[in-house]
Formats: structure tokens, C-alpha cells, sequence
């Protein structure tokens, strides 16, 4: 296993997304690899029950049958545990998968760590992120916003999907 200060670069458009096994909001494991064959919204944000993140998720809640009906499977994901993501889930309604990467070794190896969020020194978070993977399992859009207060362009996603065949 590679060590946490390795440095991962975000993987690039046209290239396999990395696998992972996280837990569900049930402690179930789940992994990207069960979702191939489908296209795939990843969405990562820093906190689970946070004022951008809420409406981050709650929106990609509120396209989900858009984008259902265009093949694709939406999965949440932050450092938050499975218990905080279970009430996030719930408090909001959310209708797709919330992973936990707690351990933070999935947001390292897509370079999207972000260091000492909102200035808490040692804090490492997601940094909100958006990787569109086609039904192979390879990225055909990303985004990485710096600035944790920045929301991706859900419009943007949805064309990316509905334009992969």
C-alpha cells in the first residue's frame, strides 16, 4: 500500500478511473467495479451535512432520474464515516450511494486531497470533485475545484452524460 504523503496526480480524461472498495452508508462494500457497465457521476465533497455539500448532493439528488434515464449511477463520497454519511443520507433524502473514505486512500490516489480545510490545520477533506465515467469505467469529463465553496456545473455533467453513447 502506498504511503499517505505519496504524491497521486488527478487522473486525466481518457484514462481508467482507479478501483476502490469503500463502505456504504449500510457498512457494505462497494466498489467501482460493481458499476461498470454503466456511466458513473463520481461525485466527492469535503463534509458530509455541510452547508455547500448539502446542496452539492441535494442536487444531484434532484437530477437523479434525469440522469438515471441517461444510464447513469450517481456515488457520493467523502472522509465522513458511514454513520455520518447514514444521517446525511437520511436528513436529505439522498437516492444514490454514499461511500466513506475514511481512511482517505481513495481521494489521495485521485490527487484531490485538500490540505487543512477551511483552515484547521491537519484537516484533510476531498477537494469537491466531479469524474464522469463512461460505461468502461474510463473518465470522459472531470472536475477539481481548489475552493471548497465552489459547486461543479451540474448542467455541464448532464450533457457529459447524455452525450456518451
Amino acid at each position: 500500500m502506498a504511503s499517505s504523503k505519496q504524491a497521486y496526480k488527478v487522473p486525466e480524461v481518457g484514462e481508467k478511473a482507479p478501483d476502490f472498495t469503500l463502505p456504504d452508508t449500510e457498512l457494505k462494500m462497494r466498489s467501482l467495479a460493481e458499476f461498470r457497465g454503466r456511466k458513473v457521476v463520481l461525485a466527492f465533497f469535503p463534509a458530509a451535512l455541510s452547508p455547500v455539500c448539502t446542496r452539492e448532493m441535494c442536487t444531484f439528488r434532484d437530477h437523479f432520474d434525469e440522469l438515471n434515464k441517461a444510464g447513469a449511477e450517481v456515488i457520493g463520497i467523502s472522509i465522513d464515516g458511514p454513520f455520518a454519511n447514514k444521517q446525511f443520507k437520511e436528513v436529505h433524502n439522498l437516492n444514490f450511494p454514499l461511500l466513506s473514505d475514511y481512511s482517505r486512500e481513495v481521494i489521495s490516489r485521485y490527487g484531490i486531497v485538500m490540505e487543512d480545510l477551511l483552515h484547521v490545520k491537519g484537516y484533510r477533506a476531498a477537494k469537491r470533485s466531479v469524474f464522469v465515467l463512461d460505461r468502461d469505467g474510463i473518465i470522459r469529463y472531470r472536475w477539481v475545484s481548489d475552493n471548497p465553496l465552489v459547486e461543479p456545473d451540474y448542467e455541464e455533467v448532464k450533457r457529459v452524460i447524455k452525450s456518451i453513447p
